[in-house]
């Protein structure tokens, strides 16, 4: 299974960091509950509110833009962030029990 890897890279106002988290937990919340196929992701925060995102799908089509959650997180993405959010296909190097086999 060949899996695409994207990593999105994205900064926060200090004060929409943690509304930022919560739209993001909704996220996460949808994806336990709806349980697509084919998807990882991860979502992770700096200290400085700096938010970096790993997503894992098997095919072209990603399931979690499908979701009502994450459209309620991409709304408003532009007024939450001095550093907008920057995608880039990721190739793994290394793996150490972090993304499965």
């Amino acid at each position: 299974m060949i899996m695409k890897r994207t990593l999105v890279r994205y900064k926060t106002k200090p004060e929409q960091a943690q509304h930022n988290e919560q739209l993001i937990e909704n996220v996460f919340q949808e994806l336990r509950e709806e349980s697509p196929r084919g998807v990882r992701y991860l979502a992770l925060k700096l200290n400085d509110g700096t938010f970096v995102h790993l997503v894992c799908v098997e095919d072209d089509a990603n399931p979690i833009a499908a979701l009502a959650a994450f459209r309620a997180f991409q709304s408003g993405i532009r007024e939450r962030c001095v550093e907008l959010p920057q995608a880039a296909e990721a190739t793994v190097v290394g793996n150490y029990r972090m993304l499965g086999d």
